[in-house]
């Protein structure tokens, strides 16, 4: 499992979705908690959780993407916003392994992409 190296100088680029993909988180403990996927980039991204995960959490990271299904160990950050009813928390990829890491770059180039060829809005 390759580990998701990211250049200090230059930030991955990340892919915002309007309607959040769905995910799923299985903790240390064998337990799993269902979240939604509100970013993601090949370093990492941003999930919607029902309750915060403590920082520093090794959690595994499944979601499908249109490109196959992005599997992933990850390290939960400090959570970035609660709200009443959910938590806006990032995390970082720490191994993916080859054919889910090419999944993930390929949604990430394809969404790059879109977004560098859409016409300009007046």
């Amino acid at each position: 499992m390759p580990f998701p190296q990211s250049n200090s100088l230059r930030r991955a680029p990340r892919v915002k979705f309007g309607d959040p993909l769905l995910a799923t988180v299985l903790l240390q403990d064998g337990k799993s908690a269902k979240g939604k996927i509100q970013s993601v980039s090949v370093t990492g991204g941003l999930l919607r959780l029902a309750q915060a995960l403590s920082q520093g959490d090794f959690v595994e990271v499944a979601f499908q993407t249109q490109t196959g299904r992005v599997q992933g160990l990850a390290e939960m950050l400090d959570p970035v916003r609660r709200l009443p009813e959910e938590t806006l928390q990032p995390f970082r990829f720490v191994a993916l392994a080859d054919d889910d890491h090419r999944a993930l770059r390929m949604m990430v180039d394809a969404a790059s992409d879109r977004n560098f060829l859409a016409p300009l809005r007046s």
